[in-house]
């Protein structure tokens, strides 16, 4: 029986089934290549629409956040600056801002679910990317990090900062400015400007002494 089942595994396919799943092999293959053209088209027209809209050059200079989620953040806060009158609203419904629990001695702090979830996820992308060019996000990251959250739990508290400087940007309609944001932090005394490794000074050419 062993003998009979192993040749019965490798014997030839039945004609009429491999006829059929070749037709359906086809036929997913011109659905997908029809689909990847219709989002083909969307991506070019979210790329004219941004392009396009009076905050693109606000939404278009977070570090990070690039052609992709740029423009999803703008979508998801829209162009009604009354609707969040405070960065703590916006980082409420971002869902970066945690939530307290408190009865008699106990105190709990929890993630905030009632949130806009796609929101929330693009900000996570976005704090995740910034720190790869923004140095003050890598610093504030990995100092979170080192005081034992976990990666998730780091990435929500980057983009409650970044939230609350989007939040800026957008109210005023002025693009991010790394300088800006660096002589704020000192001026306010924060912690992450300290931690911040000191600037590479530019390099001097010195003349080969044995040139003459």
């Amino acid at each position: 029986m062993a003998a009979f089942a192993g040749a019965s595994a490798f014997a030839s396919p039945n004609p009429a089934v491999t006829r059929a799943k070749s037709l359906l092999a086809v036929t997913v293959a011109k659905q997908l290549c029809l689909l990847e053209s219709q989002l083909e088209e969307y991506r070019r027209r979210v790329v004219q629409l941004f392009g396009d809209h009076p905050d693109h050059d606000c939404f278009g200079s977070l570090p990070g956040a690039g052609a992709k989620l740029a423009p999803r953040l703008l979508a998801e806060l829209g162009a009604n600056r009354a609707v969040f009158a405070t960065a703590e609203a916006l980082q409420n419904y971002a869902g970066t801002s945690p939530v307290t629990r408190q009865s008699g001695r106990s105190r709990v702090v929890v993630l905030r679910r009632a949130c806009n979830k796609t929101l929330r996820a693009t900000v996570h992308l976005w704090a995740d990317l910034s720190r790869r060019t923004c140095v003050w996000a890598e610093t504030y990251y990995q100092q979170k990090r080192a005081g034992g959250m976990n990666h998730t739990a780091a990435l929500r508290c980057l983009g409650q900062r970044w939230v609350k400087i989007l939040w800026k940007m957008w109210q005023t309609g002025t693009p991010y400015d790394e300088a800006l944001h660096a002589r704020n932090q000192t001026a306010h005394g924060s912690w992450v400007i300290r931690l911040l490794p000191p600037p590479v000074p530019a390099r001097t050419r010195i003349a080969n002494p044995t040139t003459r």
